[in-house]
C-alpha cells in the first residue's frame, strides 16, 4: 500500500479524516511557500498537495487562479517547483501530493517527470484533466517509481465511469464535492454521503473529498462521511490573499493565520 492510502487507511481505522491542505507553489512566493509547507508540517497537516502554477487552470477558482498568475509571474515553473523540493526533502515528513495540469507534464516528458519527482520524495500526484483512457502508461509509470495517481470522481460522473475510474485507482480516489470549480462555498452537497458510502461498502478504495470545504463546521460534517481526507484548498489561499496586502509584517500576518486556522481544521476533526 502506497503511503498516501496508508495514511488514509490509518485515519479510516481510526474513525476520523486525514487533514490534506493545498498551497499554490510560489504564491505568495516561493521563499513562503517553504515556510509555510514547514508551518503545515508542524501543525499536524497528514498530506500536503502542492499546486504546480499553471496558466490555464480551469478546474480552480478566482483564488487559486489568481495564486497560480502570482506564481507565474515571478518566473515559477516545474523547475523552480522541483528545486524547492529539493530542501524540502530531508526536513518535511509529511508526504506530499504534486497537483498538476496535464500540459506541463507532457511539455516535460511524462516519463522524466515522474522520476524527477519521485526521486524528491513526492508520495502521489493529481492531473485534474488526465483523460481518463490516458491513464494506463501513467499508473505503469507512477507504480514502478511508488508514487500513487488519485484519480478524480465527479457528482456528474455516470455509473459506468466511477466503476472505470475505482477499478483502475491503485488505493485512494479524489471525489470532487460539487460541480464546476474550486472555491469557498457556504452549502455542502449531500449527495457526495451517499456516493462516498457506495464506494466504501463495495470497494476497498480510500477516498479524499476536495472543492469547496473551507471551515471547520463543514469539515465536522464531512468527517462523518466515509470520508478519509478532506482536500482545503482555497481557505487556505484566502488566508494567504488576504494578508498578502499587509503593509506591516506581512510574512508573520500569513503563517500566524494559517497556524491558527490550522488548528481549528483539527480540533474538528476530533
Amino acid at each position: 500500500m502506497n503511503i498516501i492510502s496508508r495514511v488514509l487507511y490509518d485515519k479510516r481505522k481510526s474513525s476520523t479524516s486525514a487533514l490534506i491542505p493545498f498551497i499554490t507553489a510560489g504564491y505568495p512566493s516561493i521563499d513562503m511557500t517553504y515556510k509555510l509547507l514547514h508551518v503545515l508540517n508542524e501543525e499536524g497537516a497528514d498530506i500536503i498537495e502542492l499546486g504546480i502554477p499553471y496558466s490555464e487552470s480551469l478546474a480552480d477558482g478566482p483564488l487559486i487562479q489568481h495564486a497560480s498568475k502570482v506564481a507565474l509571474q515571478q518566473g515559477i515553473y516545474i523547475d523552480q517547483v522541483l528545486s524547492m523540493l529539493n530542501k524540502l526533502s530531508s526536513v518535511i515528513k509529511v508526504p506530499i501530493i504534486i497537483f498538476s495540469y496535464y500540459n506541463p507534464i507532457l511539455s516535460r516528458g511524462v516519463d522524466k517527470f515522474i522520476n524527477e519527482i519521485s526521486s524528491l520524495g513526492v508520495k502521489g500526484l493529481i492531473i485534474p484533466d488526465l483523460p481518463i483512457e490516458e491513464t494506463d502508461y501513467l499508473l505503469y509509470l507512477c507504480n514502478q517509481c511508488s508514487i500513487e495517481l488519485i484519480l478524480f470522481i465527479a457528482p456528474t460522473s455516470s455509473s459506468n465511469r466511477i466503476s472505470n475510474i475505482l477499478s483502475k485507482s491503485t488505493g485512494c480516489v479524489y471525489l470532487v464535492s460539487s460541480t464546476g470549480v474550486t472555491g469557498i462555498r457556504k452549502n455542502l452537497n449531500y449527495s457526495i454521503q451517499s456516493l462516498s458510502s457506495n464506494i466504501v461498502k463495495n470497494t476497498n478504495k480510500l477516498t479524499m473529498l476536495g472543492f469547496g470545504i473551507s471551515n471547520a463546521y463543514q469539515v465536522s460534517q464531512v468527517s462523518s462521511w466515509n470520508i478519509d481526507g478532506i482536500v482545503i484548498g482555497s481557505a487556505f489561499t484566502q488566508i494567504i490573499s488576504k494578508y498578502s496586502d499587509c503593509k506591516i509584517d506581512a510574512e508573520s500576518s500569513i503563517l500566524l493565520n494559517v497556524r491558527i486556522f490550522c488548528r481549528d481544521i483539527k480540533l474538528a476533526l476530533k
